[in-house]
């Protein structure tokens, strides 16, 4: 007898490609803002994909030193920008989890850098924001606010705020994000504001201490875009601490996000 119920679609696949297993998302399965599409091969500005076969015809030297391919210099592909090299150049293997690889990969020295840095991300300011901290919120101009817990949802794709209201704003509709900062040294203004996403930051702040922060976001169906500031509390207990170092994740989403969009 059936039940009635439709089977849930699985939310992730185990995919065998030939740079590697991938665990990815399921066709219906909402994807995260945060990875990246697999490349397969970028050689000129002309053909910008290639396919397996035709970049094994089109690339006979190494893109990095230049070194024949042969029988003994074997060609390889960085998994992260698709580029060939042979193995002095191409020879570390690192976790690429922002393409959903289950193993660390074959990637050329330049992306390595970059993947070691976004390791950081996945193995601790991932968890802080999926983890939450309490804000003090305020919305637009209002002179109201309320305090409320603000996280990453599950899927990575929303930023939840709770309290005595409920809001979802889409990571992906973020086109702002400001983070205040205070401890400077004696002469300095005590209240720093710097942008991730439209500019580089103005200073990296030395021993500042993040405070708050402020989003700029669009909202479907609606023109122009909202905003809202998040101040953590002013009391040194566990509660300030969780709110800084939620900050502070956020800020590295962010610069993730932007980078990410000439990549």
């Amino acid at each position: 007898m059936s039940s009635g119920v439709a089977a849930a679609p699985r939310a992730k696949k185990l995919v065998r490609s030939p740079s590697g297993l991938r665990m990815v998302p399921g066709a219906s399965a909402p994807r995260s803002p945060f990875g990246l599409v697999a490349t397969v091969c970028f050689l000129s500005p002309a053909i910008p994909r290639l396919s397996w076969e035709l970049r094994e015809r089109e690339c006979p030297r190494c893109m990095q030193c230049d070194a024949k391919f042969d029988f003994i210099t074997r060609k390889h592909h960085c998994r992260r920008c698709g580029k060939c090299f042979c193995d002095r150049c191409c020879s570390q293997k690192v976790p690429l989890r922002r393409m959903c690889f289950v193993d660390p990969v074959r990637q050329c020295a330049e992306c390595a850098l970059v993947s070691h840095r976004e390791a950081e991300f996945y193995d601790r300011q991932l968890k802080v924001l999926l983890s939450g901290a309490t804000f003090t919120v305020t919305f637009g101009n209002s002179e109201k606010s309320e305090t409320m817990v603000c996280r990453l949802s599950n899927n990575q794709r929303c930023l939840i705020l709770d309290g005595d209201s409920h809001c979802e704003i889409e990571v992906a509709h973020i086109s702002t994000v400001q983070v205040l900062t205070e401890g400077f040294a004696p002469g300095e203004k005590d209240t720093h504001t710097y942008s991730v996403l439209e500019s580089q930051p103005a200073s990296k702040g030395g021993n500042a201490r993040a405070t708050g922060m402020f989003l700029q976001y669009t909202v479907p169906g609606t023109e122009g875009e909202a905003q809202l500031k998040l101040t953590a509390g002013e009391d040194a207990n566990t509660s300030r601490r969780q709110a800084t170092a939620w900050l502070v994740a956020m800020h590295k989403a962010a610069k993730l996000l932007y980078e990410s969009r000439d990549q």
